[in-house]
């Protein structure tokens, strides 16, 4: 059965996960979420909306599979670059819980909107596990070491007012909202210069797993990609003929 679900919507692709009850991740719906990734990119969308048509976002691992399924490095580095290293902006909207694997997953995609009535926790550890795809690193990287260790170590369920004030989430909306809203912000990244935020992406990436230094050694790179763009041109073009910025068109190339 397909668990995931992949629809253009102008420029946005849309990526739903369908997997009931609660959108529980073994190998085959990771393998199928890259897949759509993938697709969503090379269908020529601008950014991504991940998103849940179950109740929950995602209640973590099927744990009747997880000791079967688990994952050697080359497999983890691989299914990592698959779902972070996406070249367009990707907006989770997260409802009910995101639960263990869930939270990873959520938190691997550049911006989460968040209803107010969602949930998160790192629950691995009431199980004796810790979080396995990844999910202590990044959340240092959003929040810290110590509040991290808090996280994964006392597995609480938090509120989305808490995540949002930590930095994890990036807004927290009425959950009767949280469609319209999420939408609203991938329709907004699809619209701006794809090239030059998959250049800010790769920067803010590169410095936080490996420090500003890292990142510094591959800015000009990073600037000639940018610089080899047809919507920078667009961009300075409009600066000049309007004297402000927000008026030009963007296209994506």
């Amino acid at each position: 059965m397909k668990t995931i679900n992949l629809q253009k919507d102008g420029a946005v692709g849309v990526v739903t996960m369908c997997k009931p009850p609660h959108n529980l991740m073994d190998k085959s719906m990771l393998a199928e979420l890259a897949s759509a990734l993938h697709a969503s990119v090379e269908a020529g969308c601008r950014s991504i909306l991940l998103r849940s048509s179950m109740r929950h976002f995602c209640a973590g691992a099927d744990l009747d599979v997880i000791y079967d399924e688990r994952m050697d490095d080359d497999s983890l580095y691989r299914l990592w670059a698959q779902l972070e290293e996406v070249p367009v902006p990707v907006v989770a909207a997260v409802q009910g819980a995101a639960l263990g694997g869930g939270l990873e997953l959520a938190i691997m995609c550049d911006m989460i909107i968040a209803a107010d009535t969602a949930t998160f926790s790192m629950a691995e550890a009431s199980l004796g596990l810790l979080p396995l795809l990844g999910g202590v690193q990044r959340m240092v990287q959003r929040v810290g070491p110590a509040r991290a260790k808090e996280l994964a170590m006392l597995g609480r369920r938090h509120d989305p007012r808490a995540m949002e004030r930590w930095g994890v989430v990036n807004l927290v909306t009425p959950e009767q909202e949280l469609g319209a809203v999420s939408m609203s912000w991938a329709r907004q990244l699809a619209s701006g210069p794809t090239i030059a935020y998959r250049c800010i992406k790769t920067m803010a990436d590169l410095s936080a797993r490996g420090g500003i230094q890292v990142a510094d050694a591959r800015q000009t790179e990073v600037n000639n990609l940018m610089w080899s763009s047809e919507d920078h041109k667009r961009g300075l073009a409009a600066f000049a003929r309007d004297g402000r910025p927000a008026t030009a068109v963007f296209e994506g190339n």
